[in-house]
């Protein structure tokens, strides 16, 4: 019959020794240290992972008034991966107002519709800098964590939500999200959601 050996574990003729044993025991020891962890912490990783993932884009208004324009653009970069960063759906820091039509865009950028133009625009010192992310993305990652805030201190009075109840709660973001792909298939603005025809047809 084989004999059975212990993955990662060091064996001499057929047999671990004492130190690939030890190594053994000390790696599964770490690791059960880390998973007892997340569970006791889970709650406060996940808020974590939200307030930095859902913060960096307002950092880069701010390092634009700061003139740290290197910095700024990284995060633009970063984030146009995630968002299409539409100038016309964004908030802007530092600037007479907190949104601007796309008529006010066009009148100091570019008379343009062309979405993947205007998305270049991050603003100016008069109209203030654009969040990296679109006001859709800061309301849908935003409430996350401010819930994600709600939650901790009564997460011991509330009764959990069946899954049936939880999966037709989520049918609202499905239907965003599916909308949203089947739309960007036509292009970033030139699909059928970039007005709002569709919802008043439906």
């Amino acid at each position: 019959m084989a004999r059975s050996h212990q993955p990662g574990v060091a064996h001499t003729r057929g047999r671990a020794t004492p130190l690939a044993l030890a190594e053994a025991r000390s790696h599964r020891s770490r690791a059960d240290t880390v998973i007892r962890w997340l569970r006791c912490h889970w709650l406060a990783t996940v808020l974590f992972v939200f307030g930095l993932y859902g913060g960096l884009p307002w950092l880069a208004p701010i390092f634009m008034q700061w003139g740290w324009t290197g910095a700024a653009n990284i995060l633009y970069t970063m984030y146009a991966t995630q968002c299409h960063q539409l100038p016309q759906r964004s908030f802007f820091l530092f600037g007479t107002q907190p949104m601007y039509s796309l008529s006010q865009i066009q009148a100091v950028f570019q008379m343009t519709d062309d979405a993947l133009v205007l998305r270049q625009f991050i603003g100016t010192s008069d109209m203030g800098w654009k969040v990296a992310w679109s006001d859709r993305m800061v309301a849908m990652y935003g409430s996350m964590f401010v819930f994600g805030l709600l939650y901790a201190p009564l997460r011991g009075r509330i009764k959990p939500l069946s899954w049936q109840l939880a999966c037709i709660l989520a049918l609202a973001l499905a239907l965003d999200g599916i909308t949203h792909m089947l739309s960007d298939f036509s292009g970033i603005g030139a699909g059928f959601r970039d007005t709002n025809a569709w919802l008043a047809w439906l």
